[in-house]
């Protein structure tokens, strides 16, 4: 018994562009899949992404722009008592990873781009985190002295005298 084979189906009118979208919407998605999978490669091989998540101070060196900081960091008296984390990063298991991400992402774009100001400058975020830190191990020294310099609105930050302490002298 020979059957015939049977008439290829019409495909209706309506399904040819919901094929296409659907075309459309897979070769997006794998689009971003192929540029997510890229980024993470670029950022966790080429970048070392995964030592930024440590406190080893060798991580800030990644970026050839923080040498003569971390050279400047290894003669300071911080030295001995404080990573870049517990000066740079505000205190608190997700505020620290937060903080980590936020500036990983500028520090990544300023390096790829380069478009960073030379000499490398704080951005006035973590300035405030920065001083919060300087007070939180010198507190007991310093709380007595007036940071004001005259005008309440013009508070001056321990940096402000104390600059060259954590990094040494910076150009």
């Amino acid at each position: 018994m020979n059957q015939e084979p049977s008439p290829a189906r019409a495909v209706p009118a309506a399904s040819a562009p919901h094929s296409r979208l659907r075309v459309w919407l897979l070769l997006a998605l794998a689009s971003s899949v192929g540029l997510f999978a890229g980024l993470c490669t670029y950022t966790f091989t080429y970048a070392q992404g995964l030592s930024y998540f440590s406190d080893d101070p060798r991580a800030c060196m990644n970026c050839h722009v923080m040498r003569e900081h971390f050279d400047g960091w290894l003669k300071s008296p911080h030295h001995a008592v404080a990573s870049c984390n517990d000066c740079h990063t505000p205190t608190g298991f997700v505020a620290k990873y937060l903080s980590k991400a936020e500036n990983g992402f500028w520090h990544s774009k300023g390096f790829t781009l380069q478009d960073y100001h030379e000499p490398i400058m704080i951005r006035p975020h973590n300035s405030v985190v920065l001083q919060q830190n300087c007070v939180k191990c010198h507190g007991g020294i310093v709380h007595g002295i007036n940071t004001h310099a005259g005008d309440a609105r013009q508070m001056l930050d321990c940096v402000h005298c104390h600059r060259e302490i954590g990094h040494g002298p910076v150009r």
